[in-house]
């Protein structure tokens, strides 16, 4: 009987784990921040793995990259200027760069490894990076913000789980920072872990958020593969309510729509119970 390789993943936080069957290892290595990982899967296709927690696969990255990027930049009438912290994959980029009126993003990546890793074996993932418009930096997100200049119109932090080298994203500071690198009308969003597993981690952003922000607000979505599979992300807005579409939805798109926008954001209520963590799980 033949023996399959397993990879088993242990979700942050929590006592969770996931087992992937590995047919082929493709990449495996360690750059000066972390573990690097890429495997074929028989369901997911290619899995980018970092310190053995899964990143994004071919199957359902989409939904993902989608929520993070579109979500924001059809609630902003005009956006210009988008920096991208993290999300050394490329995905958020490729999204981003869908939109023809966005004239310069900054992709902002830690680790060079991950970039490189990323466009050798997800070409399709990776494939705005050498976009005119994006200029890459190497270099920790959080003291990239510190250098723009208040002409910033969305800002979407891309990062790994809240722990390790990612732990500055997530800070009161760090939020007053992108709050300055933003013109008057600037938002930003921010992956705030599962809804289900993670409700303690989403109250604490939210509430260092509206210290911030004058409003905040929470999009919500699935995703197979990360633990809990009700994904969330955590928005602040100087001005513009992120819940209303601002600009038709001509992108091209695989789950992303002006329907799924309305549909990414919880109930008043529910959200409300989220923010006090009275959710009963």
């Amino acid at each position: 009987m033949e023996m399959r390789v397993k990879f088993t993943e242990t979700a942050p936080f929590v006592g969770v784990e996931y087992q992937y069957d590995v047919e082929k290892i493709l990449y495996k290595g360690k750059s000066r921040f972390q573990e690097i990982m890429v495997f074929e899967n028989p369901n997911f296709g290619r899995m980018l793995i970092l310190d053995n927690v899964v990143q994004i696969t071919d199957r359902d990255e989409f939904f993902y990259h989608e929520m993070l990027s579109h979500v924001l930049l059809h609630a902003h009438p005009n956006p210009r200027k988008v920096v991208v912290i993290g999300g050394g994959d490329g995905g958020t980029v490729r999204e981003v760069c869908k939109h023809p009126g966005v004239e310069q993003v900054y992709f902002i990546e830690i680790d060079p490894e991950v970039i490189r890793v990323s466009e050798e074996f997800f070409p399709k993932v990776a494939s705005a990076n050498k976009d005119p418009r994006v200029e890459i930096k190497c270099m920790d997100g959080a003291e990239f913000i510190k250098s723009c200049k208040g002409d910033i119109d969305v800002v979407l932090v891309d990062s790994t789980d809240p722990i390790g080298f990612a732990r500055t994203l997530y800070t009161d500071n760090f939020f007053k920072t992108i709050h300055e690198a933003m013109r008057e009308d600037g938002m930003f969003g921010i992956q705030s872990e599962s809804l289900l597993l993670h409700a303690d981690i989403i109250a604490e952003v939210q509430q260092s958020i509206r210290k911030v922000f004058p409003i905040s607000d929470l999009i919500t979505f699935q995703t197979a593969t990360y633990p809990g599979n009700w994904w969330t992300i955590s928005v602040g807005s100087k001005k513009h309510d992120p819940r209303k579409v601002a600009r038709p939805v001509e992108v091209g798109t695989r789950y992303y729509s002006d329907e799924m926008h309305a549909h990414s954001f919880l109930p008043r209520g529910f959200y409300e119970r989220v923010l006090t963590g009275k959710l009963g799980w």
